[in-house]
């Protein structure tokens, strides 16, 4: 009787979820077929003969922007950029390019340093003429990103080809040709490391890794990094994950084995499959337990960053210094598909040791506007590490201690990422043959004054916030009658906000040069020259160099809060 009742309990458990399995299956099939058919009669009726490359892809795209972001598709022609996200390597000439307006033609961007373009004399500006003799031609009325995936795709190669190049030089009249040889592109995880300038640290031995992303040779990049500074005399380590948009969650787990004891878990990940439900642990003997270390983070830190600096926050290994994570608790796994496409796709949740998921959007329910919802601060559930501090999932790793940002004009925005700025250091880099060294580089007044006069000259424009919502008020003021009699008011708030380009540029001096010169500097010395000069002035490493030189703000950064005893 019991092993009856028994089977009846398990079938009131089974058949509910057989069957709804089987009409989710009898529903996927269903809309298939609609599908199928609909592109059918499409195919034989419509009035215009269909591009079927073009109409499919539409579809997948509209049927993924359902999803999440990082869901993609990949069509054959961009099927090795995802092989180079996961390895960093790829076989080609070794320099990014973009398309730019005024020459309607693609332009090389900071070739890599050490790789055939850089070797071959390839410089920042450069307008891609010809390869292997043939003009490329101008863009004209292709888009400009299909107009420079061609012209990467022809730039790439197998390692040991030869490519000839035709350049023109911003300033120079005649074209320049080029011989280089293909290689194997490697970018590397590691970009920079060196030991701290004692003057800056106060004498201490503090070693700082600067950690780009996470591919294959992530760790082993990293472990020889560490142990050169460790030779050095390092006593006390800065690890920089600003801007790392992560990669590969095994080397995720094997930079956090580097640290924290054998044997310790490090991420779970949650799917609706067996296989991808697991729980990843250190697997190797640590290289260093104890020494001193700081993880700089800011939004730009997301996915393997978050769980490398949640982990070693969760082991209370590591004092977490910066800005907020991006906030991606979720895993993708590339798949191949029929005719040399892939695509990647979200197939789990992870969870760092404290048991938090970091992720900071819910893709399934959103908003009216259509965009996925926030959990909000009042919603996360408070977790502990492993020595009882608390913490909190839903958004991100919050740092220990947090390091806000001096807040910047528009103006500064816009100046970064235009045109005009980019034609003045090309312009600097081809009428100087030298600079001084990234440490001590710096436009002098007149130079300053003459980049000022260039802006000026250029026809550089930026919006002005705090003007347009000055026209926003006036314009509700009209509507509810209070325009004429505010008038004076409004004229002379305008007046006040209406600074010119010159102005903007002489009152954001110090954040203008910091902008331009850095530019410059990378233009000369490549990524290292550009890191290098960037610490020089950089508030999270000075905000990591004094938690480090201060043994007992460490510790209590480390360690439970103390609740206080007070009687009732």
């Amino acid at each position: 009787m019991k092993r009856f009742l028994l089977y009846i309990i398990m079938c009131c458990g089974i058949l509910p979820a057989a069957m709804a399995q089987q009409n989710h299956n009898f529903s996927t099939a269903q809309a298939l077929d609609i599908f199928n058919t609909l592109y059918r009669n499409l195919d034989l009726y419509y009035v215009d003969t269909l591009d079927a490359g073009h109409v499919i892809e539409s579809a997948i795209g509209g049927m993924l922007d359902e999803l999440d972001p990082y869901t993609e598709y990949y069509k054959e022609s961009e099927s090795d950029e995802l092989r180079t996200m996961t390895t960093g390597k790829y076989a080609g000439i070794g320099s990014p390019i973009i398309w730019r307006k005024g020459s309607d033609r693609c332009v090389f961007n900071a070739p890599y340093e050490g790789m055939p373009a850089e070797k071959a004399g390839v410089r920042t500006g450069d307008i891609i003429m010809k390869i292997d003799g043939e003009d490329v031609g101008p863009c004209g009325s292709k888009s400009p990103s299909d107009y420079s995936a061609d012209i990467s795709s022809r730039l790439r190669g197998d390692a040991g080809t030869v490519l000839q190049l035709t350049v023109k030089r911003p300033g120079q009249e005649r074209l320049i040709d080029m011989t280089i040889r293909r290689e194997n592109i490697k970018r590397l995880p590691v970009p920079y490391h060196v030991l701290l300038d004692t003057v800056r640290t106060g004498g201490k031995a503090i070693g700082y890794i600067l950690l780009d992303g996470f591919t294959e040779d992530t760790y082993d990049d990293f472990t020889a990094a560490f142990r050169q500074l460790k030779t050095q005399g390092a006593e006390a380590l800065v690890i920089d994950l600003r801007g790392n948009g992560g990669g590969l969650l095994q080397q995720a787990i094997q930079v956090v084995s580097a640290f924290v004891p054998r044997g310790k878990m490090v991420v779970e990940t949650r799917g609706r499959e067996d296989n991808d439900n697991r729980v990843y642990k250190t697997m190797t003997q640590p290289l260093d337990t104890e020494i001193p270390i700081v993880v700089l983070v800011d939004y730009g830190s997301a996915s393997a960053s978050e769980i490398t600096s949640g982990a070693l926050q969760d082991y209370d290994r590591a004092v977490i210094v910066g800005r907020r994570t991006y906030g991606k608790g979720l895993v993708q796994t590339p798949m191949p598909l029929p005719y040399n496409t892939m695509m990647k796709f979200t197939t789990s949740k992870y969870f760092i040791p404290s048991g938090r998921c970091v992720q900071a959007r819910d893709f399934k329910r959103r908003g009216e506007d259509g965009q996925p919802l926030h959990l909000p601060d009042s919603l996360c559930k408070v977790f502990h590490t492993e020595a009882g501090r608390p913490v909190k999932d839903g958004g991100g790793i919050t740092p220990d201690v947090l390091v806000s940002q001096d807040s910047l004009p528009t103006m500064l925005s816009y100046l970064q990422y235009s045109d005009e700025l980019f034609d003045y250091y090309v312009n600097y880099r081809n009428t100087h043959d030298h600079i001084a060294s990234p440490k001590t580089f710096s436009l002098t007044p007149d130079e300053f004054g003459e980049f000022k006069h260039y802006m000026a000259a250029s026809g550089f424009t930026y919006d002005n916030r705090a003007k347009k919502a000055l026209d926003y008020v006036r314009k509700v003021a009209q509507q509810e009658g209070y325009a004429e009699e505010a008038a004076a008011e409004f004229s002379a708030l305008e007046e006040k906000l209406g600074r010119n380009l010159a102005d903007d540029l002489q009152r954001w001096e110090p954040e203008v040069r910091l902008c331009v010169e850095s530019m410059i500097v990378a233009a000369f010395y490549n990524e290292k020259g550009l890191i290098e000069y960037n610490l020089q002035k950089d508030p999270d490493l000075d905000e990591a160099v004094r938690v480090l030189n201060d043994h007992e703000r460490y510790q209590k950064l480390l360690s439970k809060p103390k609740t206080s005893d007070k009687k009732r």
